[in-house]
């Protein structure tokens, strides 16, 4: 019995390795790649030296990547809209499920399977529509020592951030763990004279940490990550966010050929603030996940 057990440890650390290398080796070799010349990757590419930091290594790469765009400016705007919907996001989206999952009102099962519906819908195929509403919206500015009223969103931060505060993933995400918590502890607040707020605020936050922490991570995730939407609103240079910076890459191919060395050394920037967030909420996102099954 001991014999079998050891057997089948060591075959679920054999895949836990093998899966550690499938996703580690890309990294591996984005981030060495950055550190050679254009030629060095392509000689090194049949062979592990692709995936190793050796040989003539620098940091050219990298000091290219700034002088060939504003990476400072893209990721200040990047850092800036994530942070804004995520921080927003949470609030909006837990208060919305504590709405479904504590409180008792007609139609509130129709609500979430409504909102489980949207997490089946393509945003390409909504991209469009969404682009006409947001252009055809009121929107104040301040020029002059003035406000004045004009219409559209675009070429501004509140575009990239306000159409994806609500987020259906994140309610339905946490619906499932408030069910988690016992509803006793609700009733006990009410009797000693606690608001809905005040339960939500006190008791449901402080216990939903992990719940925090993966749609945290999730929606810091999405928003990072964003193309579509940005290159579709965004046209001026000070509010582009850091994936529409790999187009000055490609932009300057049939002049100097596309820049290999320089687009990993970008890619290894614009990656490293994920990896950060990860390691931040790692504790509470496992947690999170290892307690999705949990009934309360």
């Amino acid at each position: 019995m001991k014999r079998k057990f050891s057997l089948g440890l060591g075959i679920q650390y054999g895949f836990a390795i093998f899966f550690m290398l499938l996703f580690s080796l890309p990294l591996l070799f984005m981030i060495s790649s950055s550190l050679k010349d254009p030629q060095a990757i392509f000689a090194d590419v049949k062979s592990w030296r692709a995936f190793l930091p050796v040989g003539d290594i620098s940091l050219d790469q990298y000091a290219g990547v700034f002088e060939r765009l504003p990476l400072g400016q893209f990721i200040f705007n990047s850092v800036f809209i994530s942070a804004v919907v995520v921080i927003l996001g949470l609030f909006v989206n837990s208060l919305a499920a504590f709405a479904i999952a504590r409180l008792k009102f007609r139609g509130q099962n129709a609500i979430l399977v409504f909102l489980i519906a949207t997490l089946v819908v393509p945003f390409e195929t909504i991209a469009m529509p969404l682009l006409v509403l947001v252009n055809s919206l009121p929107r104040i500015s301040f020029e002059d020592g003035s406000f004045e009223i004009t219409t559209g969103w675009l070429n501004t931060y509140l575009v990239q951030i306000a159409p994806f505060i609500a987020w259906g993933f994140s309610i339905f995400l946490f619906v499932q763990y408030f069910k988690t918590i016992p509803k006793e502890l609700d009733e006990a607040a009410i009797i000693d004279g606690a608001s809905f707020f005040s339960i939500y605020w006190r008791i449901i936050v402080p216990l939903a940490g992990p719940a925090f922490a993966t749609s945290a991570i999730l929606s810091f995730l999405a928003i990072w990550n964003a193309y579509l939407w940005p290159v579709m609103v965004v046209q001026t240079e000070a509010l582009r966010p850091v994936q529409v910076g790999l187009d000055y890459f490609w932009a300057s191919t049939s002049e100097e050929g596309t820049q290999w060395g320089e687009i990993m050394a970008y890619s290894t920037l614009i990656t490293l603030p994920i990896l950060i967030i990860f390691v931040i909420f790692q504790r509470a996102f496992v947690a999170s996940v290892a307690s999705s099954g949990v009934k309360g």
